[in-house]
């Protein structure tokens, strides 16, 4: 990319390559990206290696093609190297090559010149961080003791995005103005739209640099650069960006392919990498530039507009996502209207494995957005599908506090409602009944306002399991049987399912036997519903009803039959995975099958780890720990608890108190 240093390393390479080339070494700088100036045509450019050469004036040829040929002659039986600078294209470099073998050629372009036969190709990226400061502290003079501390370097160099340009010109700021320190420099560059402005200095400025490339990109990849500009997320999709260059009303929609190709130019004179295929991502100083072209060249209205193609854009990929992952009868209730036009995917696989790509993206636009955009909201309300199955719980919490906010900034009750549920089931999700609680209280009183009578079912359904989960079990019967009478009165046949497994959770505490009997009927709902959920549910509370009873075979059984029904991959429903995998680690032990339980133990930490699961993190640690003190481990065991206890702390585990008994602490 422009700044990257390939000017100063071919120079490098070639005066280390001197003895090996004893015949010479000619420089030509072709002006393929300088400001100001055009490319140097073929003529131009043998003209002067001929005159380098020492062919005189009128010896020269007038047709290319014959200059080129006496420059071949002239160098074939030599040993030259040739040092080709800035090249604009390969057909500007193809007739300046020589023939003979003992002469190379060094040529540095911003484009990889793929059509070169033979070439060897060097890509330059920006350098490493030892590396960046390391040139801060040489160019600036800043090297010796009592200079700034090796974290000020280390911040200035990361402003300046590792560029070598960039690197350049602050240690040239450095070096003019010794009052100035790195950490001075560093906070400069950091603020807000401002970093391109100070990193000009006397003739060197980043910006310039820039500005040649994007001068010389035909129109699809000059509208595609600013239209990254106007959203900035960590990767763009190419048909994110087909949206952003599509113009409101525009029909049909700009061309995926050729959204595809215009990033593809960008790519080829490095203004973009392509991490994989058809996923960009600029450097941090070209974001810079795009966002100012953007702001130049649309302003702030046409930028809004590109906002909110991508929020529409984001919104109904998940909201497709969505249907894809919720079966079909309950997917008017958990999933949002359509929010924009988006194809729907094939079948789950590729639901999540969208999800997987477009989590960063997602999180950042709609967090940033929510206090502005409706659509924004609309989409983080999409998007609880994905996050739920993916057990995304640190994601699903952020976005739903930054929605809860802006609904109520905005005066928005369905809005501030949808938040206050959603948030609610990622504190369950947690670990914190009472929050969760609170939470699903304060949506309870704003849905009848709303006229969602079925939504107000749901959350008596939820507040019924909190209240059992806190062991406050009369309100909690209290709650069950009230959303048991609205489901029925609504004919919600997967509602009364779900609150008959609410009740049988309930029942577990005073009659186990009597437990299993409801979520009997809760899987006999699901049978005849062809409800996978209610399914995996109920075999999973059985499963811990049985445990209750000291049943740990039968116990085992139903984990397993709860784990095939989701699928055994890690593509499965998290939240009932990652309870079945915990409970069938407890079966396991009791039976004293040791290894197969440490199998399965080290899986759920594996996955509850990756997804940031504290909660569950915490009780499989508690499971390891008794594993191991069973083997005489006794120092790992206890190890092992303090971490479990580390993760459960705050929350209303009910193996804290098991917890801090091994562990000899007080409440």
């Amino acid at each position: 990319m422009a700044g990257v240093g390939k000017s100063a390393l071919a120079l490098h390479v070639s005066h280390g390559l001197r003895e090996e080339f004893p015949d010479g070494q000619l420089h030509l700088h072709l002006h393929g990206a300088t400001p100001g100036m055009s490319p140097l045509a073929p003529c131009q450019s043998l003209t002067a290696l001929l005159r380098d050469l020492g062919v005189p004036p009128r010896g020269i040829p007038e047709t290319p093609d014959a200059a080129a040929a006496l420059l071949r002659s002239l160098l074939a039986p030599t040993r030259t190297l040739l040092v080709l600078d800035d090249a604009a294209s390969a057909a500007q470099v193809r007739p300046l090559l020589p023939a003979g073998a003992g002469c190379a050629v060094v040529v540095t372009s911003r484009s990889p010149l793929t059509a070169l036969d033979g070439a060897a190709r060097f890509a330059l990226t920006p350098l490493s961080a030892p590396e960046s400061a390391a040139l801060l502290r040489a160019a600036s003079g800043r090297d010796g003791a009592g200079t700034a501390g090796s974290g000020d370097m280390d911040r200035l160099a990361e402003s300046c995005g590792r560029l070598p340009l960039a690197l350049r010109i602050a240690a040239a700021r450095l070096a003019a103005r010794r009052a100035l320190t790195p950490a001075d420099l560093a906070g400069l560059l950091t603020a807000q739209g401002s970093r391109l402005d100070h990193l000009e200095y006397d003739d060197l400025s980043v910006r310039r640099s820039l500005s040649v490339a994007h001068a010389a990109l035909d129109p699809d990849a000059a509208l595609a650069l600013r239209r990254l500009g106007a959203v900035d997320i960590p990767e763009y999709d190419a048909s994110l960006v087909a949206r952003l260059m599509s113009s409101d009303g525009a029909e049909p929609p700009f061309d995926v392919r050729r959204a595809a190709a215009a990033l593809e130019r960008l790519v080829d004179v490095a203004l973009l990498d392509e991490v994989a295929y058809q996923r960009f991502v600029p450097h941090d100083l070209v974001r810079d530039f795009a966002h100012e072209l953007a702001v130049r060249l649309d302003g702030e209205q046409g930028r809004a507009a590109a906002v909110e193609r991508a929020l529409r854009w984001f919104g109904e990929s998940a909201r497709q996502a969505g249907l894809a992952l919720v079966p079909a009868h309950l997917a008017g209730n958990r999933v949002p209207p359509p929010i924009g036009e988006v194809p729907p995917f094939p079948g789950e696989a590729e639901a999540l494995a969208w999800g997987d790509r477009e989590l960063p993206g997602l999180v950042t636009l709609t967090r940033a957005y929510a206090p502005k955009s409706r659509t924004a909201l609309r989409a983080i309300r999409a998007a609880f599908p994905y996050l739920q199955r993916r057990g995304r719980l640190q994601e699903l919490g952020l976005l739903n506090e930054a929605a809860l906010d802006a609904a109520r900034a905005a005066g928005d009750g369905e809005a501030e409602a949808h938040a206050l549920t959603d948030l609610a089931a990622v504190h369950f999700m947690l670990g914190r009944s009472e929050r969760s609680l609170a939470l699903n209280d304060e949506a309870i009183g704003l849905w009848p306002a709303l006229g969602e009578d079925s939504r107000v079912q749901r959350g008596l359904a939820n507040r019924g399991m909190l209240l059992e989960r806190l062991e406050r079990y009369e309100e909690a019967a209290e709650a069950l049987e009230e959303s048991l009478a609205c489901a029925r009165r609504l004919g919600d046949d997967h509602g009364e399912g779900v609150i008959l497994s609410h009740l049988g959770n309930l029942h577990e505490h005073t009659d186990a036997s009597h437990a299993i009997t409801c979520h009997e009927r809760s899987l006999d709902v699901g049978v005849r519903l062809g409800s996978p959920l209610l399914r995996h549910t109920a075999h999973c509370n059985i499963g811990y009803a049985r445990l209750a009873l000291g049943q740990p075979g039968l116990a085992a059984g139903h984990f397993e039959e709860c784990l095939a029904i989701i699928g055994e991959g890690d593509e499965g429903d998290w939240q009932s995975q990652s309870q079945s995998r915990v409970g069938l680690v407890r079966a396991l032990r009791a039976l004293g099958r040791r290894a197969a339980a440490t199998r399965e133990c080290a899986l759920v930490m594996e996955r509850a780890v990756s997804r940031g699961d504290d909660f569950t993190e915490g009780l499989a640690r508690h499971q390891h720990g008794l594993l191991l003190s069973a083997e005489s481990r006794t120092g790992e065991a206890l190890d092992e608890w303090r971490r479990a206890y580390a993760c459960l702390d705050g929350m209303d585990a009910k193996v804290l108190p098991e917890l801090r008994a091994l562990l000899g602490r007080t409440a």
